[in-house]
């Protein structure tokens, strides 16, 4: 197929499913965009291709700065708001001669678990073709839904607890979380710098590969992207004999973590989990239990730390630098007022305006030591159970600290768990703004996730179909059919990414019995 008649499919597929509200601003018909294709489709027929990436429509989350489209957070208090620059990871993709299609819809700056918090209205996801609904995760659901509904060939997300992982198990898609680092950051709008991450959304793996050749390169301007140095430190540690022949003469030691296997997680999905496992044991790997004690604290820990780094970088969208400045008097009612009430009353929403005031209690002086110190603690002894299990070193870590004196008893090569704890609830549910659970609820979808963000290891969602899984059973308020596919995430050690999507083009589109 051309790469015009592939552009030509996208557009048609934006306008047909533009009820599901997957983007904030779509697909710019213009000269220039079928021009961009004209001489990407040249390029291919002549064999000058720039990369496997010209011509193809690559999807943009709205916290990622674009020039020539709006970035507004899905957040009152950027509406309209234009950036003078392209975020790095644009700049790179365009250069490799893709073509944005869109910015794509998300929780407001990215908090949230099912992209329902947003000013342009909630994401929907029509996985299944069902009557109504089903939630598109969060805050990743429009890039996603456009990626499960050919609106692009693949779609750029951020991860910061699970926000690319958690939009892909949910749409049936491939997820990518990178290894922290790996991608820049530059010119994506901050929520919590020491856990942000650019993340892959593709129908393939394969497509997920093509995209993260293209951006895994240093970028001076983001001062948390790895070295060349470091890059060339990991590229070497990995490629030894002894790692290097993983999957290639060896099989795999696959990790099982016995803390993923809570009361809670729904059967459906504990039926593939074991399935693909037992899948893979007949191909010659090895499965063996491990345990990291300190997942049960990954959770709390992750929205002490999360919402404390948010309250700090949102202080800034104030009216005054940057933002939206409410109308009329700004100052609060009487002479005491303050100068932004209003406008930061109005702008951010009240997801946004939740975790800020969470943030904020957790840095006051009062409150430091005892929640944001402890937090940070706990992602030590998070980091710390991860490097206990894999075989691979931290190649970041001398070696005689990467273990922190414990000793390593039983090793793998990569963890296997599920990406959520269960299947898509009904939108409608979570609109129900008479039930006061919900935000906890949405919180707790995040518990497999949150472990290798705070960690900073590579991690991949793929979707797998298990032939036989409980058919009809009623769970998250849908009916489960046995061919729905099921989020399994593959965990690396950190560096690990190319063996994280090896495995996970192994599990991809089997029919597990």
């Amino acid at each position: 197929m051309s790469l015009l008649r592939e552009a030509e499919r996208c557009l048609a597929n934006q306008k047909a499913y533009s009820s599901l509200n997957a983007f904030i601003t779509p697909l710019q018909h213009s000269g220039l965009w079928w021009e961009c294709l004209r001489d990407a489709d040249h390029r291919r027929e002549t064999g000058k291709s720039r990369s496997l990436l010209d011509g193809r429509l690559i999807a943009i989350k709205d916290n990622i700065c674009t020039k020539s489209l709006p970035t507004t957070c899905a957040s009152g208090i950027l509406h309209g708001f234009f950036s003078p620059f392209n975020a790095t990871v644009v700049e790179t993709l365009e250069n490799a001669g893709a073509v944005v299609a869109g910015k794509t819809n998300l929780d407001e700056f990215g908090m949230g678990s099912h992209s329902t918090y947003s000013r342009s209205g909630p994401v929907k996801n029509s996985r299944w073709d069902r009557d109504e609904p089903l939630s598109a995760g969060g805050s990743s659901g429009g890039s996603a839904v456009a990626v499960a509904t050919n609106q692009c060939y693949a779609a750029l997300g951020t991860d910061t607890g699970g926000s690319v992982r958690l939009p892909a198990a949910y749409t049936g898609t491939v997820g990518f979380k990178p290894s922290y680092g790996r991608i820049s950051r530059w010119g994506v709008v901050a929520y919590a710098n020491s856990l942000d991450t650019v993340g892959i959304l593709g129908r393939k793996t394969s497509v997920i590969r093509n995209v993260f050749d293209i951006l895994n390169q240093h970028d001076d301007r983001d001062p948390t992207s790895l070295s060349p140095r470091s890059r060339s430190r990991i590229a070497s540690y990995f490629a030894s004999p002894s790692l290097s022949s993983r999957l290639a003469s060896r099989p795999l030691r696959v990790g099982v973590p016995i803390e993923y296997n809570i009361a809670e997680l729904a059967p459906s999905v504990r039926h593939v989990w074991l399935n693909a496992l037992a899948h893979l044991e007949e191909q010659g790997h090895t499965i063996h239990p491990v345990s990291l004690p300190a997942t049960k604290l990954a959770l709390p820990a992750y929205y002490v730390l999360a919402p404390a780094e948010a309250s700090s970088n949102l202080a800034k969208y104030d009216g005054v630098r940057y933002g939206t400045r409410a109308e009329g008097n700004d100052s609060g009612d009487g002479p005491d007022g303050y100068l932004y009430a209003k406008t930061r009353g109005q702008g951010f929403g009240a997801e946004v305006k939740r975790r800020i005031l969470l943030g904020a209690f957790s840095l006051s002086a009062g409150a430091m030591d005892n929640y944001f110190i402890q937090a940070q603690k706990v992602r030590h002894l998070v980091q710390a159970d991860f490097d206990a299990v894999f075989d691979a070193q931290n190649p970041l870590l001398p070696a005689s600290s990467s273990q922190e004196g414990r000793k390593k008893t039983s090793t793998v090569d990569v963890l296997i768990a599920p990406t959520a704890p269960s299947m898509p609830p009904r939108l409608s549910l979570l609109m129900d703004k008479t039930n006061s659970l919900l935000s906890l609820d949405a919180y707790l979808n995040d518990v497999f996730t949150v472990p290798a963000s705070l960690a900073g290891l590579p991690a991949v969602s793929i979707p797998v179909c298990g032939t036989g899984a409980i058919s009809g059973q009623r769970e998250s308020d849908i009916e489960v059919s046995e061919v729905d596919p099921v989020g399994l995430q593959i965990i690396g050690q950190f560096g690990d990414d190319e063996l994280v999507l090896k495995v996970g083009e192994m599990l991809e589109n089997n029919k597990l019995h």
